[in-house]
């Protein structure tokens, strides 16, 4: 099966070479890293694991792109320090999600994933020789579970999830999938239906658990540079609202600045923070703003003693959004007026915030659902947007209701991060100790 996998794994790669190619030349994406994905184990890397007082072993996690990473970061640092003989690397699919990973951990122990050949994991795998693979989600990869399960390393998958879109390609394939998932030790799942999905496509029942979102564990400051020199740029009066629409897509952003001319016609002085949610469509977005003949600034050029004020500020940046939320009278989390199935509405609720999102959400169906049913969100349609918007804005108690309701949701969720350290602590010990 892995031979059949790997052949049209290689074939796939190599049919697809124009449209990867021109991915880079056009947008500059998946150039960075490329060595790494290829097998060529950076040489930050190489030095950090062969250090004098480094111990045979280590822990892996991998973390598609930045909601991942926020979401492992926790349990990143409980591993730390609970293991503090034991280092742990972190891997990263996306740009952005290794840029904010290196921030975080240190370049020296972030690395891009390679792409699941063995002649491209090995050479990983022979130098972190780990005792524990971790996974975030979804990150099915066949070679790399087979591979690490093979050299000896414990393999667990944490906050996994099968959303609704992937479950039924999953089910159809279960023959295939079952000795896939079989190379992995531990499935701790975010809900029972995601546990329930996973056994039915192939997990063994003994081997998967349910312990939470990580998610609800993360943690943001409101107190970062950014959002302390925009609490100085904006305008101080109450009739100035501030309108935070994160992780867009493309499809929003017109909806949105449509929606934003209504409310700036009753608020003339109102705020739009803008953050696509993909950094090579900022440009793009910057255009759909000036041809909305609306006034915007780039948080790229932005002068911190520019006062802002019935425009647009486009946050083309990547890692700053979760900590702006905290400066919104009204929040809109994007990936949802359109059929891509939403993004994290939990930034925008820690710092008790009015959640508005639209109804494509399947990507976070059981945090929905758990907001939904608590009366601290609000669903909107392209046709509800606007009128949705102004109502909140102008009704300052159910506005604060709602985010109250939100951040006392995401409170009473949290936990998520210990009990998964209470279930791979025993992996990491077994593996020590087969070492």
């Amino acid at each position: 099966m892995y031979i059949l996998y790997t052949l049209t794994l290689a074939f796939a790669t190599l049919l697809s070479l124009p449209w990867w190619a021109l991915q880079m030349l056009r947008h500059g994406k998946y150039r960075a890293g490329l060595s790494e994905r290829l097998g060529f184990v950076p040489q930050r890397i190489v030095s950090q694991r062969i250090k004098p007082a480094a111990q045979p072993g280590c822990i892996w996690i991998h973390a598609v792109s930045v909601g991942e990473v926020l979401a492992i970061s926790t349990l990143f640092r409980e591993l730390e320090a609970s293991f503090p003989g034991v280092p742990v690397f972190l891997s990263t699919t996306t740009l952005t999600g290794q840029q904010l990973a290196r921030e975080r951990f240190g370049a020296e122990r972030v690395f891009y994933l390679p792409l699941d050949f063995g002649f491209c994991l090995r050479p990983y795998l022979r130098l972190l020789q780990p005792r524990l693979l971790i996974l975030a989600e979804t990150e099915f990869w066949p070679n790399l579970l087979h591979v690490s399960k093979a050299q000896g390393a414990a393999v667990a998958i944490v906050n996994a999830r099968i959303s609704d879109r992937s479950f039924p390609r999953y089910r159809f394939f279960r023959r295939l999938f079952a000795p896939v998932l079989a190379d992995v030790d531990l499935f701790l799942a975010q809900t029972e239906e995601d546990r329930r999905r996973l056994v039915e496509i192939g997990a063994s029942p003994a081997n998967a658990q349910v312990s939470g979102n990580l998610k609800f564990d993360i943690r943001l400051s409101a107190n970062s540079p950014l959002v302390a020199d925009l609490r100085c740029g904006l305008p101080s009066n109450k009739d100035s609202p501030v309108i935070v629409c994160g992780s867009t897509t493309d499809g929003e952003e017109q909806l949105l600045l449509t929606a934003f001319q209504q409310v700036l016609r009753q608020h003339p002085s109102a705020v739009m923070v803008l953050a696509p949610r993909h950094p090579e469509r900022f440009g793009q977005v910057a255009n759909l703003i000036a041809d909305a003949g609306l006034s915007y600034v780039k948080r790229s050029t932005w002068n911190k003693d520019c006062r802002l004020a019935g425009g647009v500020f486009l946050l083309d940046s990547v890692g700053e959004l979760a900590s702006v939320y905290a400066l919104a009278t009204v929040a809109f989390v994007g990936g949802s007026l359109v059929p891509v199935g939403g993004h994290n509405i939990l930034e925008p609720a820690q710092h008790a915030v009015a959640v508005m999102t639209g109804p494509h959400t399947a990507n976070f169906r059981e945090i929905i659902r758990i907001f939904e049913q608590g009366g601290a969100l609000r669903i909107v349609t392209a046709e509800t947007l606007a009128t949705e918007l102004l109502q909140l804005i102008q009704n300052k108690q159910q506005r604060e209701a709602l985010g109250q309701k939100a951040q006392a949701l995401f409170r009473e969720h949290t936990g998520a991060t210990q009990r998964m350290m209470q279930a791979l602590r025993p992996l990491v010990t077994r593996a020590a100790s087969a070492s």
